[in-house]
């Protein structure tokens, strides 16, 4: 059978506290490893996405409306939905891994390495569908 949940690809989160939020898979342990027996994912997401931005607003309300809150999770598999779409984040692998969800400074220095990738992304005005809140 083919892998269809690799690197880059875009999933929905179906359980828990981020249900329903978008992220995009950073690594992918399809065969498990020795703490988890079952196929999963290290995944980045966005736990809060950007607001509306109009013409007339000034450039520090602007600022302030293009912020986008990330979380890092280690998801299984049967917990995501896939996406026909991808997401080349660029993410720096030796910073965003699964070793740094271990200790509190690791996690949080990955956390803003991905909300400073994603910022740059959506002010690049790329991947206009991942940056925008699902409707249902």
């Amino acid at each position: 059978m083919r892998k269809f949940l690799t690197e880059k690809k875009v999933v929905i989160l179906l359980n828990g506290r981020y249900a329903g939020k978008k992220a995009v898979i950073v690594k992918s342990f399809d065969d498990g490893d020795t703490g988890r027996l079952y196929g999963h994912a290290l995944v980045a997401g966005i736990d809060r996405t950007p607001l509306k931005v109009l013409k007339s607003m000034s450039k520090k309300k602007i600022a302030k409306r293009s912020k986008v809150k990330t979380f890092l999770k280690v998801i299984n598999f049967n917990h995501v939905m896939p996406t026909r779409y991808s997401f080349d984040a660029g993410l720096d692998k030796a910073v965003v891994s699964k070793i740094s969800l271990k200790d509190d400074g690791s996690r949080r220095k990955a956390k803003t390495e991905i909300k400073k990738k994603f910022e740059q992304k959506y002010k690049a005005a790329e991947n206009k569908w991942f940056f925008s809140k699902l409707r249902f």
